[in-house]
């Protein structure tokens, strides 16, 4: 019979690369798996950017461009081979993630050795043990990074470790084959049949039997019950297993059998399986959106990055259940993984809780010039579909994320879509193949003819443009290409608990911005059933090495939640009013506690109505309305109790009114970029429009907003003026953006005109005055 074995504790940590396999270095640390040398520095702020390389053309070869730990290091254990009572057994070690090339030895010996950072993958070490007393095993893991394996580059940290643990695992000479891509050895792939059978394919891969085993299927209910059961020949595998009235998978009701694949020999069970699987139909329509089981059902949820406070990736069983929960209780009914291949645990977690997933591989932002690397895109995605098959709650496999943002269109780019999609279809046609376009994609790329269906990465009201764009370009792009199917596969806006205002914009870092903005993607999500899926960016707050914004460096902000876990941003509660029909209501900047002037705005979020506000234990109003409910009060001096209530529930908090707001509820930076903008206004102010368009033109000989963005960054004096103005139409702090990151290349060949547009007054009025400074500076 099979025995898995974890091994979590007694390991050896070696941190440094020139070590043999077959001798513990005395230098070596005790460490408990999992582990992770990233796990505070992966998102401390420590990092140091290095450009390297010429990003433009696609070059990474200058290595790691953020320096926290990426290196090549080594963990040790001994280990005693399992007792397995059948004769001819085999004996394997699992590795269900090292980030991101592992080499396994055992007694000095090479075992094993994998490219790629988030899958599963197993050595068969049998003939390498020896059978009685102490065995070395030696994994050399590396986060260096190297020309053929993904991710190469990304705005995540790519933490480096043994981060999902190691297992021993005897099996019989007759077992379920473990060598196959890390896949477990039985696909069942249900079908929702006209009437509401279900009918069940199965599949299992054998190893070591013979003529005379057989392999019995027992197919238990959502209850437990037997529901069906069938032998077949060890030699043909394959069978259907009819189930009259199945019970189906969905986000209300996800029922879930049980599979228990045995292989039978002389009466003796030697090997078996046991898998959860789920019965459910789905469909996209490019009007209609996402379809469950022949119901419409708009998918409406969150990304989610794996890494957790200083955990980085190596992170528990229970973190994963934990992030899961906290998804289900926001009233998300899917979920993006990105962007590589989760846990186990957490497709089991999404498997129960009837969480639809989009899972991916980390073909992310550039495609790598190594023809090699291609070839780990092909085994990643055989990986992430083989080990994850059975699970009834991934509908959807991404091919890829923002290739474009820092790379180029090209042949060989189209080609390798073309490849993985043929490869997906062939692996497993009962799921739709989809991609996560940058927002910069051109509407006319062959990208968009290649998946099944197809999602977008928009930043509308953060990075560019207004919140309200969000729903002009959905309305104009559904309009143009009525027959494409798609989704919004990132949206959102950092949020830092430390800043506040009464007036809230973009780029300010505030909580109230980003509950601000979310209210507004919400709703419009809400009204556009054509859109299949919306993924909130993110779930939860991240570590992201090479950032510095909003005064917090190496993490990206943009969760509902923090690092940790522990506090939920205003903007969670927007979410979980439109999402979760369980009745709440939540007072908004509890936080921005102390606040100045004679009347503040309560934001209230509710799903019910009415909500009525008592302020110092007197009723101030009651309002009606629908999620989102605004209170003018007046603060009396001092400490004031705010109460909201709606039903049966209700929410308080304390807010001081004072003369003078905290610095600290403000950036910095944010008060630097207003005081540019404020001086290049007055330097045109009273200018009518055709003094501005004099002041717009190019000067012959002269540098100007015409210019590029390359053009200018290239000369002392241009790139000086050039941060500036980057600083006031990004919103970016000082010294950002990098124009030297791959993540803003694109943005080299655009003009400051072109960014920023004449159609807003103040908008004509900063490009004229903007001009007019680069129009001093003479080229060369």
């Amino acid at each position: 019979m099979r025995i898995t074995l974890p091994i979590f504790d007694s390991w050896l940590f070696v941190h440094r690369s020139d070590c043999d396999p077959a001798l513990v270095p005395e230098d070596a640390v005790p460490v408990t798996l999992p582990h992770s040398w990233n796990a505070i520095d992966g998102h401390d702020g420590h990092a140091i950017h290095i450009p390297t390389a010429d990003w433009s053309q696609g070059d990474l070869s200058g290595k790691p461009m953020n320096k926290y730990d990426r290196g090549t290091y080594w963990y040790y254990r001994t280990i005693q081979p399992l007792t397995q009572p059948l004769d001819g057994g085999r004996l394997y070690v699992e590795i269900p993630a090292a980030s991101l090339i592992a080499t396994v030895y055992v007694n000095g010996v090479k075992a094993a050795y994998h490219e790629g950072g988030f899958s599963c993958f197993r050595a068969d070490i049998t003939d390498l043990v020896k059978p009685q007393g102490n065995n070395l095993l030696a994994i050399c893991v590396s986060n260096e990074y190297t020309t053929n394996v993904y991710p190469q580059y990304a705005d995540f940290t790519f933490y480096g470790g043994l981060y999902r643990g190691v297992n021993l695992i005897s099996v019989a000479r007759a077992h379920f084959d473990l060598d196959y891509y890390g896949a477990p050895g039985v696909m069942v792939t249900p079908v929702l049949m006209p009437g509401g059978d279900a009918v069940f394919t199965i599949e299992s891969f054998v190893k070591g039997t013979d003529e005379n085993d057989s392999v019995q299927y027992t197919l238990l209910s959502p209850d437990g019950s037997e529901c069906a059961l069938t032998l077949v020949t060890a030699e043909d595998t394959r069978t259907d297993l009819l189930v009259p009235k199945a019970q189906t998978w969905s986000p209300a009701s996800p029922a879930l059998y049980t599979l228990l694949a045995q292989i039978i020999r002389r009466n003796e069970v030697v090997d078996e399986v046991s898998v959860k699987c789920g019965v459910r139909s789905f469909s996209v329509s490019p009007t209609d959106g996402f379809f469950l089981n022949g119901d419409a059902t708009p998918l409406r949820g969150v990304c989610r990055h794996q890494d957790r406070l200083y955990k980085g990736y190596a992170i528990s069983k229970e973190d994963h259940e934990e992030d899961a929960r906290l998804i289900k209780e926001l009233g998300a009914n899917t979920i993006r993984l990105a962007h590589y291949q989760h846990a186990q645990d957490f497709y089991d977690a999404c498997d129960r809780l009837g969480l639809v997933v989009w899972a991916e591989i980390p073909f992310i932002t550039i495609m790598a010039q190594d023809p090699k690397a291609h070839d780990n895109c092909i085994s990643q995605m055989k990986e992430l579909i083989y080990q994850n098959y059975n699970h009834p709650c991934i509908c959807f496999w991404g091919l890829s994320n923002e290739v474009l943002l820092a790379g180029k269109p090209s042949d060989e780019l189209v080609a390798n879509h073309r490849d993985l999609e043929k490869l997906v279809k062939s692996l497993d046609p009962t799921r739709l193949t989809t991609l996560a376009h940058v927002s910069n994609t051109p509407e006319d790329s062959e990208l968009h003819d290649i998946t099944d269906v197809e999602a977008w990465n928009h930043y509308f009201g953060w990075y560019v443009g207004s919140i309200e764009d969000n729903a002009k370009w959905l309305d104009r792009y559904h309009e143009k290409y009525p027959d494409r199917a798609f989704a919004v596969s990132e949206y959102g806006c950092e949020g830092i608990l430390t800043f506040h205002s009464s007036q809230p914009e973009p780029k300010d870092y505030s909580e109230e911005y980003q509950a601000l903005y979310h209210e507004t993607m919400a709703r419009i999500f809400a009204e556009r059933p054509f859109v299949w899926g919306s993924f909130l960016w993110n779930m939860f707050d991240f570590g992201a090495a090479e950032r510095n914004e909003g005064g917090v460096a190496g993490r990206n902000n943009k969760g509902l939640m923090t690092l940790d876990r522990k506090l939920k941003k205003d903007a969670y509660y927007i979410y979980k009013a439109w999402w979760n029909p369980e009745p709440m209501v939540h007072i908004c900047g509890k936080r921005y506690a102390k606040r100045a002037g004679e009347t503040t705005a309560i934001r209230v979020y509710s799903n019910l109505s009415p909500v009525s506000l008592y302020v110092n234990g007197t009723l101030h109003s009651v309002q009606s309305g629908d999620k989102v409910f605004v209170f003018s009060v007046s603060l009396n001096e001092g400490s004031n109790t705010i109460v909201a209530s709606a039903g049966a529930v209700c929410d308080s908090t304390v807010l001081t009114r004072v003369d003078v707001e905290p610095e600290i509820y403000v950036l910095p930076a944010v008060r630097a970029r207003h005081a540019l903008k404020d001086t290049w206004l007055q330097d045109v102010e009273g200018k009518g429009d055709a003094e501005l368009d004099r002041l717009l033109e190019a000067k012959e000989g002269f540098y100007s907003v015409h210019d590029s963005i390359r053009t200018l960054s290239q000369g002392e004096q241009t790139s000086a003026l050039l941060k500036e103005a980057l600083m006031v139409i990004m919103r970016a702090e000082p010294g950002q953006p990098d124009l030297t990151s791959p993540r803003f290349e694109r943005l080299l060949d655009l003009t400051l005109l072109k960014m920023l547009g004449t159609d807003k007054a103040e908008n004509k009025k900063l490009l004229a005055s903007l001009n007019s400074r680069f129009g001093e500076i003479a080229k060369a």
